[in-house]
């Protein structure tokens, strides 16, 4: 027996209550969708300007280091790559909204990792004595076993083969450990590769607290000699067993004299105190060659960063490295 529904006022309100219900569902996921669009939109707008601004400061401090090619082949900290961050101050003056700020850091003052090699395969003692006397700063805490066992495992690190330099470590060392990973055995192409040798900590290279990390003082590249001119207290203390803090000082004082002439490399005879002082022959420059350029652009809260490492022979400047942050 069929039962006829002669009422169907209540179903036709549950269909009516349904439709509703599901138009404004849609709706609310339409408008949701719209607004990430929109969203997204924006950003990547955003994005390419805030790319644009960063490449701009990139370019600028290509200009600033090609122009200072032209005025010599002596660099120092009185150029105006040196005090590439006041430059930038005025760079928002270049754009509608946005600004970038620039750093140009010399990595040809800084101490050249791969040169513990010789190109003929064999160790370099000078390079190996500088990074010692670095390594034994007291701003790093290591003792003298520590930093013998580090640099031997740099060397076996960077050295062609397999056979363990001394207190280093080879594959026999890290294929026991938990993740093991091969010794390299060449050349490091960037520095934060230090962090898979033996010993090198995150702290020791990055730095904790007021404890100064070993990576702003290393580079990958470099011929072995270093600008005098331009390297870190820290490394200047590095060059020789006799150079203590308060000669230190005093170099720094006389290269900040913008009266003294800095083109001979030996003009830290010339510094109270140092006339006695031995610095190993052929391990100093006062020009410099490799530039590591840090482009951050701003917009607003959001910001990008470019990093790159330049080479400059005369008036030419190669891009060895870029990266995107």
């Amino acid at each position: 027996m069929i039962t006829i529904l002669r009422d169907n006022k209540g179903i036709a309100l549950i269909l009516a209550i349904l439709i509703i219900s599901l138009i404004v569902a849609l709706t609310l996921q339409f408008n949701t969708s719209m607004r990430s669009n929109l969203h997204a939109a924006v950003n990547l707008a955003d994005g390419i300007k805030l790319g644009c601004i960063a490449r701009s400061g990139f370019n600028g401090a290509l200009a600033v280091l090609r122009e200072d090619a032209t005025a010599g082949d002596v660099d120092t900290l009185h150029e105006t790559w040196a005090y590439s961050r006041t430059f930038s101050e005025a760079s928002s003056s270049l754009f509608e909204e946005g600004r970038f700020l620039l750093d140009i850091k010399d990595l040809s003052g800084r101490i050249q990792v791969n040169r513990l090699i010789n190109e003929d395969g064999s160790y370099n003692d000078t390079q190996k004595d500088l990074l010692m006397r670095f390594l034994s700063s007291s701003e790093f805490g290591l003792d003298t076993e520590e930093v013998e066992n580090m640099v031997d495992a740099i060397i076996d690190w960077i050295d062609s083969d397999n056979e363990v330099t001394r207190f280093g470590a080879e594959d026999s060392y890290y294929q026991t450990l938990e993740r093991p990973y091969p010794c390299k055995n060449g050349p490091l192409e960037f520095i934060e590769e230090l962090l898979l040798v033996r010993g090198i900590t995150k702290e020791l290279f990055y730095g904790v607290g007021e404890n100064p990390g070993i990576s702003n003082y290393l580079s990958t590249y470099g011929d072995g000699k270093i600008n005098i001119n331009t390297s870190d207290p820290l490394i200047l203390r590095a060059l020789s067993d006799q150079i203590d803090q308060d000669l230190v000082e005093e170099m720094v004082a006389y290269r900040m004299d913008e009266d003294n002439d800095l083109s001979d490399v030996k003009w830290y005879e010339k510094v109270s105190g140092m006339g006695d002082v031995t610095i190993t022959d052929g391990m100093l420059t006062t020009s410099s060659t490799y530039f590591e350029i840090t482009s951050e652009g701003f917009k607003g809260a959001m910001s990008k960063s470019i990093k790159g490492i330049v080479k400059r022979e005369d008036e030419t400047l190669q891009i060895l490295s870029w990266k995107v942050e």
